[in-house]
């Protein structure tokens, strides 16, 4: 496509709800004015992290259609350069390296030249942080803490299933941060990652069946973040966890799109604990809150070292639909990276 003129940015879109292969489009939009209203930060981009969603929800057919705004750009997940901001935003100046994670549900996405965020949508990136590494957090590392920071102590023992993923990369991070021991489960290749990470016990469900291993090892586990979606865990979480612990659905089947897991994991915290098999413990259905305040959070754990993004794989603005392809063999290890501008320092 022909290079925007000076007034103009690039972005990549969907028109209707589909494949990525035929209905991605990279096309172009007047650029934002510098003008914002209070409460919002216009960013100019320089890295974008995919997320499954991104395009599970997008190629969901007539659930798209009721939950999405069409055309719709693609992307949560960004860091950049803070070009303007409200003028009742005092923690956050123009010049500002800043990362942050736009509403999935509204039209505007991270696959853009610039965007427009509100302030909860945004944190500013320490400078011992690179874009890279903020651009991959955004929504994972915000998951992970929102998951964990509220609900643990130091010393309490935590299962992560699925440990390799972008949120269960992080999950082990955290919860190490925070001081628990923490066992973990992936697949044989992942495991020498998933130590690397901090996690104390690695379970590889390719050797072994994690759920025997888990009812074998009896109760004593504090908190249960599910990053895959295997509701048989907690149908014997009475096996494994605490009394009074607590079981967190954070991932669900692949399989399924993810309006149907959003309102699917809604209405499991809800009303799932009282059929599978009188399970005591509490069930929660978590879904990501874009905070602030929990960003800066995050921030500062990856300035301190205890954190940091895995990053799987890097594509240029020009390959979004090959790096959505590589996010969608289900694959990669850790973040999947679009690089929007190249003049900023990543």
């Amino acid at each position: 496509m022909p290079a925007p003129n000076g007034d103009e940015m690039r972005l990549w879109q969907v028109r209707n709800p589909g494949p990525l292969s035929q209905t991605l489009t990279l096309t172009t939009a007047p650029r934002p004015s510098r003008d914002v209203e209070k409460g919002k930060v216009l960013v100019e981009v320089a890295v974008v992290g995919l997320n499954p969603a991104d395009y599970k929800l997008a190629e969901a057919g007539l659930v798209a259609r009721l939950q999405l705004p069409f055309p719709k750009t693609l992307g949560t997940d960004f860091s950049g350069r803070a070009i303007a901001v409200g003028s009742d935003i005092t923690d956050i100046k123009p010049g500002d390296n800043v990362f942050g994670r736009m509403f999935p549900f509204n039209s505007a996405g991270s696959l853009s030249e610039y965007v427009i965020a509100s302030y909860d949508d945004v944190a500013v990136i320490p400078k011992t942080v690179t874009l890279e590494q903020a651009a991959g957090a955004s929504t994972v590392a915000q998951t992970a803490y929102q998951t964990l920071a509220p609900v643990v102590k130091a010393g309490d023992k935590v299962f992560i299933n699925g440990g390799s993923g972008g949120t269960g990369t992080f999950c082990i991070q955290i919860a190490k941060a925070l001081g628990c021991h923490v066992t973990v489960s992936c697949s044989t290749t992942k495991v020498a990652l998933c130590r690397e990470l901090g996690a104390d016990e690695v379970m590889d469900y390719k050797k072994t069946n994690i759920l025997s291993a888990l009812q074998s090892g009896g109760n004593k586990y504090a908190v249960a973040i599910d990053n895959v979606g295997n509701l048989n865990l907690f149908g014997s979480a009475d096996k494994f966890l605490l009394p009074g612990g607590l079981f967190r659905l954070v991932g669900a089947p692949s399989s399924l799109s993810t309006a149907w897991n959003l309102g699917h994991n809604l209405l499991a915290s809800k009303y799932l604990p009282a059929f599978l098999n009188g399970n005591k413990n509490t069930f929660n259905a978590y879904v990501t809150k874009n905070s602030h305040e929990d960003l800066a959070q995050v921030a500062a754990l990856m300035a301190e070292g205890k954190v940091r993004t895995v990053v799987d794989s890097v594509f240029q603005f020009s390959d979004v639909l090959k790096a959505y392809q590589r996010l969608g063999t289900g694959s990669s290890t850790g973040k999947v990276l679009v690089h929007v501008r190249e003049y900023l320092d990543l």
